[in-house]
């Protein structure tokens, strides 16, 4: 496992100034068109610096995307850092949504909403491992965060060798009521929360346990360790020792 988490994380390295020379070599042609246009309008004597050959406009292209990659990365990481700092230690429960508390909260995951600007193209990486640590997830070791909207942070806990899909959302909070409603999600060791699939506040998720595509579990369902649930809303499909759940005929005797 350490060797693994060895080789991506230097694989995370080297792609990331290999992206930067991909971006760079990409925006040739707009900034050929931007600096022919500057000096068009302005003369020669009046552009501060002009590449005159294709090699001088090929470094220039890379600095560029060097200089863009380079500021998304550091976006990323001032927004987990202020979105940690200034996160609400809130106690699982329902807040006024009409209260200091809930703009606490809305302030925090604006953070987070700045930090999509460019967040979708670091995950998954220990870059994006390191954002969401830095907003307030308790992560375990070897954790896969394939998704970019892990939100609430600080009502995360994340156990080691856990995998979150593609896109797959998780939110600690929902608003009802006139309520701001705040519950923890905790996601146990080895769990699989599939692509796309959405994880509502207080769910406990159990060690092993696997989560379908596009599955929805409702708010404040606990998963027991090694059942697979699928379906809207989520439903077990296969329990721990791999036989299908028992179905319960309509006409029990526990529906009179």
């Amino acid at each position: 496992m350490k060797a693994f988490v060895f080789v991506q994380n230097f694989l995370t390295a080297l792609i990331i100034p290999f992206l930067s020379i991909f971006v760079g070599l990409s925006s040739l042609p707009g900034i050929y068109l931007f600096l022919k246009t500057q000096n068009y309008l302005y003369g020669v004597e009046d552009v501060l610096i002009l590449p005159q050959t294709w090699q001088e406009f090929t470094i220039t292209g890379i600095g560029m995307g060097m200089g863009m990659m380079l500021w998304g990365i550091t976006l990323v990481i001032l927004s987990g850092l202020l979105g940690g700092l200034f996160r609400p230690r809130l106690e699982p429960g329902k807040y006024p949504l009409q209260s200091f508390v809930t703009i606490q909260w809305a302030w925090s995951m604006i953070f987070h909403r700045i930090a999509l600007f460019f967040l979708p193209f670091l995950v998954p990486s220990f870059i994006g491992n390191f954002y969401y640590w830095l907003s307030g997830v308790k992560l375990g070791q070897g954790v896969q965060i394939n998704s970019a909207h892990v939100n609430d942070a600080g009502s995360v806990t994340l156990g080691d060798r856990v995998v979150i899909g593609g896109n797959a959302i998780i939110n600690a909070h929902l608003t009802e009521r006139g309520e701001l409603v705040m519950a923890p999600v905790v996601i146990g060791n080895d769990a699989l929360i599939g692509m796309g699939s959405v994880i509502q506040p207080g769910c406990k998720i159990g060690n092993g346990a696997v989560v379908a595509s596009r599955a929805v579990v409702p708010k404040w369902t606990t998963i027991p360790a090694g059942e697979v649930w699928a379906g809207i809303p989520a439903k077990c499909i296969r329990i721990a020792d791999g036989s299908k759940p028992e179905i319960q005929s309509s006409d029990s005797s526990d529906m009179s």
